[in-house]
């Protein structure tokens, strides 16, 4: 009997330690933040022509799945580029030109809105430090207020990014210098650490470039390659496996089968 009991009971701690384990590693969900105060002006046309490439490096914001719900951020809210690729829900406040039947717009970071030094903060210098403040594309801007407002006073939060399909990983370089612009990032959006492995090497540590590409200075020729990515803001690693095979090329886009959520 003594023995059954101790068998039970180490069969329980086994149990235990294994949903341990498992709860650890169980992907959490990213959740809103608290409202804020900013303010919002536009640039561009009604053709969001302008908002394509930006800082972040997403080339055809159309073709890589953005579209024209898109904003820059001011240098503090950009914070070096690892901001890009994070949603935003705005509406519009206190305003005589907000869309009275509108709650909010849902944009994602695609863009620095530089400072202009050469202009008063609170007037025309709106993108200067320390002010929070979204620049956003003309459709964008639309849903919320009337463009003739120029600027409205906004409220905004981060939420989760509600992708379609994996990570997306963007080549350039050369045989020696593997620059990648991660895309699709789902979850809270941003990246913050990368690494890259080829089949016949190790994981290697990926720099932060800018906006959000990362650089490997390796020789990574004729290897299929797996990517390791870090959320900068919950700090949660997922591996996307075999993502390029191995006579990936630059100028190419590969697709993966994994997210943050």
């Amino acid at each position: 009997m003594a023995s059954f009991l101790r068998s039970w009971s180490f069969s329980l701690l086994l149990l235990s330690w294994m949903l341990a384990i498992i709860s650890k590693t169980t992907m959490a969900v990213y959740r809103p933040s608290q409202w804020q105060l900013a303010h919002a002006t536009f640039y561009g046309d009604e053709t969001a022509a302008e908002t394509m490439g930006g800082a972040c490096g997403y080339g055809n914001l159309f073709l890589n799945g953005y579209g024209t719900d898109t904003a820059a951020l001011s240098s503090t809210l950009f914070n070096n580029g690892y901001a890009c690729g994070a949603c935003f829900q705005i509406k519009c406040y206190q305003s005589s030109w907000c869309f009275k039947n509108v709650q909010f717009t849902t944009v994602t970071a695609t863009n620095l809105c530089p400072p202009n030094w050469s202009q008063d903060s609170n007037a025309g210098g709106w993108c200067n430090p320390p002010r929070a403040h979204f620049d956003m594309s003309k459709p964008a801007f639309m849903k919320i207020a009337q463009w003739k407002a120029g600027i409205v006073p906004i409220m905004y939060r981060r939420v989760p990014c509600i992708r379609a399909g994996g990570l997306r990983f963007s080549f350039q370089g050369n045989g020696y210098w593997l620059l990648v612009y991660v895309m699709n990032v789902g979850g809270a959006g941003d990246i913050q650490n990368m690494w890259v492995k080829g089949t016949s090497s190790g994981w290697i540590q990926m720099s932060h470039n800018w906006g959000a590409s990362y650089q490997a200075f390796a020789t990574l020729n004729g290897q299929a390659l797996s990517f390791k990515v870090t959320s900068y803001t919950t700090k949660q690693t997922i591996i996307a496996w075999n993502v390029a095979p191995s006579n990936w090329n630059v100028g190419l886009t590969y697709k993966s089968n994994i997210n943050f959520q």
